[in-house]
């Protein structure tokens, strides 16, 4: 990720979530809230209701490699938290692609 870096610490996460805004569609749900840098920071949840660790492991690099491809369409300076939803885990590529893009759309920060 190129203009971007990941979201790791518990309390980050739990500032998104407090204070962010979310959308959300049939797979992800979207927070965000601006960060005041150059850059956006990422994180990616899955929670265990969604699957075992493969599953969830693998869905973590779908979202992952969707938001990595299309992360220059992306407005710099927000937080992002993507959460996976249970229903998450039957799409394809392209369909966890298509609802990421949709959220960014929806915050307004997708070009």
């Amino acid at each position: 990720m190129k203009f971007s870096e990941s979201l790791k610490k518990n309390r980050d996460f739990q500032y998104v979530y407090k204070n962010g805004k979310s959308y959300a569609n049939k797979c992800l749900v979207m927070y965000i809230i601006p960060n005041e840098q150059n850059k956006n920071r990422v994180g990616i949840s899955v929670s265990k209701k969604v699957g075992n660790s493969v599953v969830r492991h693998h869905l973590t690099r779908l979202i992952r490699e969707s938001y990595r491809l299309s992360e220059e369409h992306f407005q710099c300076g927000y937080d992002i938290v993507v959460i996976a939803r249970t229903s998450a885990k039957e799409k394809s590529y392209h369909e966890i692609e298509n609802a990421l893009i949709h959220l960014g759309k929806l915050h307004h920060i997708y070009i």
